[in-house]
């Protein structure tokens, strides 16, 4: 499996919005009139990773320096557990990091354990409970991670599509 990342085109759309329906339930998969929202905000980022023509994850972000905020991260379910959602918050971070992003933010469900198991281990926190934040009386984290100017931090960023 080669898997590339690049970034969101509107064509994408239709594509990622099924992606969405499908890793989330009801009241927190976003409905395509908010997805498209949150895709034409002038500080939004989209990144799309492709099996060959195939959409197999994407990973939206907004950003208004210092925060950003993770806004989604939907991996197809028969790609999860191979990498490709690292894949994409590294590199989203090292492109937020070089905007001058310096807090990153998120929101998931309570019940979510493997998504809160995957946000720790990417170094995020949980800084606090958002009650009732999802429809049906659903709880929320929300979750931070200082991202870190080191020495390896791009100065330039590279065109065209990156393959893990």
């Amino acid at each position: 499996m080669s898997i590339t990342i690049r970034q969101f085109d509107a064509k994408d759309f239709p594509a990622l919005f099924k992606l969405d329906q499908k890793c989330f339930p009801p009241g927190i998969a976003y409905s395509k009139t908010m997805l498209k929202h949150f895709m034409a905000q002038p500080g939004a980022e989209c990144l799309v990773a492709m099996n060959g023509n195939e959409i197999v994850a994407f990973l939206l972000t907004e950003e208004n320096p210092p925060l950003g905020h993770v806004m989604t991260l939907d991996v197809a379910e028969e790609h999860r557990r191979k990498g490709i959602g690292s894949f994409l918050l590294r590199e989203s971070e090292s492109n937020l990091r070089f905007r001058g992003v310096r807090t990153m933010l998120l929101e998931t469900a309570t019940t979510n354990e493997a998504g809160v198991a995957f946000w720790q281990r990417h170094g995020y926190r949980i800084e606090a409970v958002l009650k009732n934040y999802y429809p049906g009386h659903l709880d929320a984290y929300e979750m931070r991670k200082r991202l870190h100017v080191d020495g390896k931090t791009k100065t330039q960023a590279e065109p065209g599509a990156k393959e893990i």
